[in-house]
């Protein structure tokens, strides 16, 4: 049972983990055996560290994932370094907070091209390679906005629901090649993201008040889900959106 989740062998692209979410997503699939290729517009050095220290190969690739061009160039990368790519992970994203009234179209536009645009083309250039290479693993990463409205992030909320639309979408068209689409949706994670919020004196408490499991995630509170999604334990799961947000959707 255990060799289901074992990832010797694989390459895996992450985008955005030089900290938070990202890098725990990162290290977890190093830890089951993967190699690593980390995307992202800042340094990734102590991913780096954390993923060579369990003795895998790393390679840090500098881009701008809200262009074309450099998501063609970050699959490339990523397929130079073992000759393969097996596993895709669209973690990057980004999020502006404004009422919905005084949204200018600049962050609008940077919130959907990094937060949706890239992770349709980054898995169109994935899907490409895996096509051709006995199928591979995309693992979305969505968000309790996938549900929900949110309040004051009109941008990220409707990026997010977009998110776990085109999961859905893509894991339709690629599933007799071999290729699982699958989303993850993290609840409220003490990440940069949600800095904040964690420092709003109002909105906090309110916050943690409905978590059934009593607090703020973790990094590490995803690494079951994305090994799990990223592994052959999950041949036959297509399309879903995996919420792990410590009960707050059953609530």
């Amino acid at each position: 049972m255990l060799d289901l989740f074992n990832l010797a062998g694989r390459t895996a692209l992450v985008t955005g983990a030089n900290t938070g979410l990202g890098q725990g997503i990162a290290v977890a699939l190093a830890q089951a055996g993967a190699d690593i290729v980390v995307a992202g517009r800042s340094p990734a050095d102590d991913t780096a560290a954390r993923v060579r220290a369990l003795g895998r190969r790393f390679l840090d690739v500098r881009a701008d994932l809200s262009s074309t061009a450099p998501v063609r160039d970050a699959v490339a990368a990523a397929v130079a370094l073992n000759g393969r790519l097996d596993i895709l992970v669209n973690n990057a994203g980004i999020i502006r907070r404004a009422d919905s009234l005084d949204v200018d179209e600049a962050d609008w536009d940077a919130v959907v091209d990094t937060n949706l645009k890239s992770v349709f083309f980054l898995s169109q250039a994935a899907a490409r390679h895996m096509a051709q290479h006995g199928g591979g693993k995309i693992v979305n990463i969505a968000s309790l906005l996938s549900f929900q409205g949110g309040i004051r992030v009109p941008a990220y909320a409707a990026s997010k629901s977009g998110v776990a639309g085109l999961t859905r979408a893509l894991a339709n068209e690629w599933a007799a090649q071999g290729i699982n689409v699958n989303a993850i949706a993290p609840g409220y994670f003490d990440t940069n993201n949600t800095a904040a919020l964690r420092a709003d004196p109002v909105r906090e408490p309110a916050i943690l008040a409905r978590i059934p499991a009593g607090r703020w995630g973790q990094p590490g509170d995803l690494a079951g889900a994305a090994v799990f999604l990223a592994s052959r334990a999950s041949d036959y799961v297509h399309g879903i959106v995996l919420p792990v947000d410590g009960g707050w959707l059953a609530r």
